[in-house]
């Protein structure tokens, strides 16, 4: 894959929340291959690690640019920071999502999910589809969630974000895949990355869990074939049979399941 993918996508990738998980897998599997790097997240010492490890292994530039995508001119400053580099590809992963019932969740988290999650990746997509143009080529990623498939009792304002995502994602392959720039929507269900810690879920009791490279990997190999793909087959499965019910009937049926 390496040459006729760096060829179309290189030299340069950027990968938002790269400090862990998906993000952490899309650039080290962009490093084997070659693709110089910018990495965006907030954790700096993670990044400045994963940058350092990524230089020594596979002889890749790494740029590393600390900034919480929450702020509202967050996209703006990493189109201005990355303005003398040749980035092919756009990999939008980074966001966080907020559980359990939708008016006990912090009003702030769900202002700053929304800039994450939606935001961000819209306007990381306005600043960069306009250079991918000038090239005649390159990528976009955005990463979704099953979730945006149906809106998601327990996971409100999250599965909207994401349903969000999807849609912006769809619509622009319809705008921009015929100017010869790929763009692909992933849809990933349960993933073992930080994101089940911190909603007190041990991946150990979810069947089903796929690993972050996994994901990483099926999105990379699927780019071309846009525009959006459910990376598992468990959950691609159990979302074609929620979607085939009667939506009230579906959305009483994740509700009760939710609860228990």
């Amino acid at each position: 894959m390496s040459t006729d993918f760096t060829d179309r996508y290189g030299p340069a990738a950027l990968v938002t929340g790269a400090s862990s998980g998906i993000g952490k897998s899309f650039a080290e599997r962009l490093a084997a291959i070659g693709m110089d790097l910018v990495l965006v997240a907030r954790r700096v010492e993670r990044l400045e690690s994963l940058a350092a490890h990524l230089r020594a292994m596979h002889g890749v530039e790494v740029t590393v640019y600390p900034i919480d995508l929450a702020e509202t001119n967050a996209a703006e400053r990493i189109a201005a920071a990355t303005a003398s580099l040749d980035v092919g590809l756009l990999v939008s992963n980074a966001g966080f999502g907020l559980k359990g019932d939708h008016c006990a969740n912090d009003p702030r988290a769900m202002a700053d999910m929304l800039m994450v999650n939606c935001n961000t990746p819209m306007l990381l997509a306005h600043a960069f589809i306009p250079r991918l143009r000038k090239r005649g080529k390159g990528g976009v990623i955005f990463v979704s969630s099953v979730e945006a498939l149906i809106g998601c009792p327990y996971s409100a304002a999250y599965s909207a974000s994401k349903a969000f995502v999807r849609s912006l994602g769809e619509a622009l392959w319809g705008e921009v895949t015929p100017e010869g720039i790929d763009v692909l929507t992933i849809c990933p269900g349960a993933t073992d990355t930080e994101a089940l810690g911190r909603h007190g879920i041990d991946p150990a009791t979810l069947p089903n869990v796929m690993a972050p490279d996994a994901v990483a990997k099926l999105a990379l190999e699927n780019l071309a074939r846009g525009p959006v793909l459910i990376t598992s087959e468990h959950y691609q499965a159990t979302f074609d049979g929620l979607l085939a019910m009667p939506r009230r009937d579906a959305l009483t049926a994740m509700a009760a399941r939710m609860k228990k």
